[in-house]
């Protein structure tokens, strides 16, 4: 029995070894998963070491092509719109039928104006007989001078009736009138408004119409480009499309206020006899030499959007982390953008990889270059 003892004794035991040494592998395994899932992910990335140099001093600016003048054309009564004879892009003549009103109600008043003149000419005729009999009378000493009076004031108000009620055939014609509008000026359809069938209200617009003749460019600036420009700067103007096509340009107006949402001036450009292909609504790039000056550039891959700003990834050469940092732009060209804020020289930034980085995140510098 004790043999047997022993003989339990013993199994038990090394069963026992055989878990402990198993939980201690299974221990040794977890802490090694752990140490692999805690390894920080390093990320290859290319970055550039900002230095400052001497801007070119040119900005290039994408623009568009508009009328110097736009008009809404518009009915001066209220009435439903039965036809519109005008599209967008099609070209207008002065006196040309843009649009038509239900005439019914108008011509209605006409009449009525026309029977209520009709009647008030009659009572004038009546009237000047009248007059006419009693002045013969009262000169005979036939009727007394009181009723000649009273002819007299008769007359007078009859014609003043007259007057009135011709006054309100000519209104009542022009209301008429009214219920077609027709084109102001010579120029292209640029925008259209309510459709066939629509009640519209007075001077709400039709058509828009962009008057033939002077063409301007329109910019929208930062104000740090407005605020550096030469008053009075040579801009050259090409069609984004065929850069060959160009026109000299002059600033004509500048906005006095910023785009609340863009930050940005809006800068008209008059056109100095631009060629046919720079037509209404193209798209064209302006061109404007600046004063030189020392100014930081990174290239347009460097740049991402972080709390609706423009930011850069910068390296802390000691951590190799990450961070981002809000800058300000200026002038842009085909290479490069310039930043006016944000950054300083010696200052490590991302090129290539940084839309895909987290603050904190430690990257590697296969070939940092300046």
């Amino acid at each position: 029995m004790s043999v047997n003892f022993a003989i339990q004794r013993t199994a038990f035991l090394s069963g026992t070894n055989a878990l402990l040494t198993l939980a201690a592998l299974t221990l040794l395994a977890a802490c090694q998963r752990a140490d692999e899932a805690s390894a920080p992910e390093i990320r290859p990335v290319r970055a550039i070491t900002i230095e400052s140099r001497a801007a070119n001093g040119m900005v290039s600016l994408t623009g568009v092509v508009q009328a110097q003048t736009e008009i809404n054309e518009s009915f001066r009564i209220d009435g439903r719109l039965v036809e519109r004879t005008v599209d967008i892009g099609d070209s207008v003549k002065p006196g040309q039928l843009i649009a038509r009103l239900d005439p019914q109600n108008e011509e209605s008043s006409l009449q009525a104006a026309r029977a209520q003149l009709a009647a008030a000419r009659a009572q004038l005729v009546e009237a000047r007989s009248n007059h006419a009999r009693m002045r013969e009378l009262v000169a005979e000493d036939a009727v007394s001078r009181a009723s000649f009076d009273q002819a007299v004031a008769v007359l007078k108000t009859t014609e003043s009736q007259v007057e009135a009620v011709q006054s309100q055939v000519s209104l009542a014609e022009n209301r008429l009138s009214y219920t077609r509008l027709m084109a102001n000026v010579a120029g292209v359809v640029t925008a259209r408004g309510p459709e066939p069938g629509e009640v519209v209200s007075a001077g709400r617009m039709i058509v828009q119409v962009a008057r033939e003749g002077a063409r301007d460019a329109v910019f929208d600036v930062p104000g740090r480009i407005k605020d550096i420009a030469p008053k009075n700067p040579e801009i050259t103007v090409a069609l984004a499309d065929d850069p060959r096509v160009t026109a000299a340009g002059r600033v004509r107006e500048v906005a006095p206020r910023a785009d609340p949402v863009t930050g940005t001036f809006a800068v008209r450009v008059r056109l100095i006899d631009p060629p046919a292909a720079m037509r209404l609504g193209s798209t064209v790039t302006g061109k404007m030499q600046l004063p030189e000056a020392l100014a930081i550039e990174v290239p347009a891959s460097a740049l991402v959007r972080a709390d609706g700003q423009t930011a850069v990834w910068v390296v802390d050469p000691a951590s190799s982390a990450v961070a981002l940092r809000s800058v300000e732009l200026g002038a842009t060209n085909a290479k490069a953008v310039q930043v006016t804020k944000g950054l300083n020289p010696g200052d490590v930034v991302v090129t290539a990889g940084a839309q895909a980085l987290r603050p904190g995140q430690k990257v590697r510098l296969p070939e940092a270059r300046s």
